[in-house]
């Protein structure tokens, strides 16, 4: 029954600074602002492949965490000149001052993160080829390449 996820939905303080954000920042597509709401959404990806929500709250805002799916070699060579060219500072998993992406070892996925104006924690992330390793944690990519012989 399930194929995937298609849309997911945030709060944000302010619907125009984040659609600024969202589109002119990381290049995704205004896809419809309700006139009677303040609410917009974006495509991620191709039109109609999947949808972010965007709802202004005013007051007792909740930030979320969600990921982007991208391209292994992209995260590895560009995600954090990309972030920082646009003003954003990246983080990985253990948030121990380093700007480089870790790979979650129990998927294995290789992710980057970063936060919106609003405090919501945003990831790019890459399913890794290889096998499921849960016991080796959270570690760099370059210690992933050493322990599987890549």
């Amino acid at each position: 029954m399930i194929k995937g996820l298609y849309e997911t939905h945030i709060q944000v303080s302010n619907l125009e600074e984040a659609i600024l954000f969202y589109t002119e920042i990381l290049g995704l597509k205004l896809a419809h602002r309700d006139p009677t709401r303040p609410i917009a959404f974006l495509w991620v990806g191709q039109d109609k492949e999947f949808m972010l929500g965007l709802w202004e709250q005013k007051e007792n805002l909740q930030p979320r965490h969600f990921a982007f799916s991208s391209d292994k070699d992209d995260i590895l060579n560009y995600s954090a000149d990309y972030l920082k060219n646009r003003n954003l500072k990246p983080y990985n998993f253990l948030k121990d001052g380093l700007d480089k992406p870790m790979v979650f070892a129990w998927m294995p996925a290789l992710a980057i993160y970063f936060n919106d104006p609003d405090g919501n924690q945003l990831e790019f992330i890459s399913i890794l080829e290889g096998e499921s390793k849960p016991e080796w944690g959270v570690i760099s990519y370059e210690e992933w390449l050493e322990k599987t012989n890549a």
